[in-house]
């Protein structure tokens, strides 16, 4: 490995408004392969994927220079904590002790609060790891950082293998009981971001059920069988998960969200809290024949179509980003698991308590050059 794998490189990103200077990590492997990521926001800008004729396709939404995100975007990429996904009315409690966190989805709690994880300038180590080339973020969120309790010390290390394959794997540690729910962000479009459109991909999911939502987001205490609904992304026969139809079966949104679509939380099959690696999903593109595979040690994995992009934001190349354009994949704890635990014991409920590390991996596995019949690798 040490004669093929280097250790990454960086370069200048661009200054925050205080003067803070932003760099850009690159991980290369042979063949083609490149995640480069930012240490503002921890923030994975892009991800190419070699193919058999022509140059690596960039398969990650973003922008080319730091301004795009500092000028506001959904997420791109960023790793949301303390606490990712939502949490109802901004409110939970630990210990019997009531804390508030900002409102910042309508009354929910989103991705973190206003300055969350995502907008923080976190501190770089590259490296060259026994996997690969390999990028340790360091972050330390001081007690009452958006409301929450404690003092949270996090890392995130992104490692790039000789396979292409992408590995985040996140922990915390606390000295105040607290909750911490770290989840990666990325947008994908495995046709390549210039495409534009997930809407002919399929999705597979190892989930035989899911998280029903409110009309704000948040879950409703009942986990559901999958049997029957747009949500039943299982293999099988008749069951094809092509993007697009499941889009147009949730649009409008059954609870009464402003945007149809998917924004839902899968309950991964057979997960225990013993941190092996299971499968989670497998999206798959039938013109490029590529799948990307995400294996996790969560419980849960976010699925979102793009719903809110409406062409506003102008990304990579000069490509406007219209609704639908990629895919969110977010392995996770369940959304507003603090407050769901009363309702299931089976819910785990996010709580870090001193002494204990919260860790959480996800594997994005890459396979290229398959023929698809049917939305269906043969």
């Amino acid at each position: 490995m040490a004669q093929t794998m280097t250790t990454p490189t960086v370069r200048p990103f661009g200054k925050l408004p205080d003067g803070q200077e932003v760099s850009l990590f690159t991980l290369e492997a042979p063949g083609g392969w490149k995640a480069t990521i930012t240490n503002y926001g921890a923030i994975l800008t892009s991800f190419c994927v070699p193919q058999k004729q022509g140059e690596p396709v960039d398969v990650v939404l973003g922008f080319e220079s730091l301004d795009g995100y500092l000028s506001g975007h959904p997420y791109f990429g960023a790793i949301c904590g303390r606490v990712g996904n939502r949490i109802a009315n901004g409110l939970f409690s630990i210990n019997k002790k009531s804390y508030k966190v900002a409102q910042n989805n309508g009354q929910n709690h989103l991705h973190g609060g206003v300055v969350g994880f995502d907008k923080q300038l976190w501190k770089a180590t590259p490296r060259l790891s026994q996997k690969g080339p390999a990028l340790d973020l360091e972050l330390t969120s001081p007690t009452g950082d958006e409301g929450y309790p404690g003092t949270l010390r996090s890392k995130v290390t992104y490692t790039l293998t000789p396979d292409g394959e992408l590995w985040v794997e996140m922990e915390s540690t606390t000295d105040t009981p607290t909750i911490v729910n770290l989840v990666h962000h990325t947008y994908w479009n495995i046709a390549g971001q210039a495409t534009n459109s997930i809407e002919s991909q399929s999705l597979i999911a190892h989930a035989d059920r899911y998280l029903p939502l409110d009309e704000g987001g948040i879950p409703t205490g009942i986990i559901r069988n999958v049997d029957g609904t747009p949500f039943d992304f299982r293999l099988s026969p008749d069951n094809q998960s092509n993007l697009g139809d499941v889009i147009v079966a949730l649009t409008p949104s059954p609870e009464g969200a402003e945007r149809g679509g998917v924004d839902h939380c899968l309950v991964i099959n057979n997960w225990k809290p013993d941190g092996a690696l299971r499968p989670a999903v497998t999206l798959t593109d039938p013109t490029s024949g590529r799948c990307l595979e995400i294996f996790t040690d969560q419980p849960g994995i976010q699925v979102y179509t793009g719903n809110y992009l409406d062409s506003s934001l102008t990304g990579k190349h000069g490509i406007t980003y219209k609704q639908h354009a990629a895919i969110c994949l977010e392995t996770e704890c369940f959304p507003d698991a603090i407050n769901q635990t009363k309702w299931h014991e089976e819910w785990p409920s996010g709580c870090l308590n001193p002494g204990e590390t919260y860790k959480h991996t996800m594997v994005h596995r890459f396979i290229t050059g398959y023929k698809f019949e049917s939305g269906r690798v043969r």
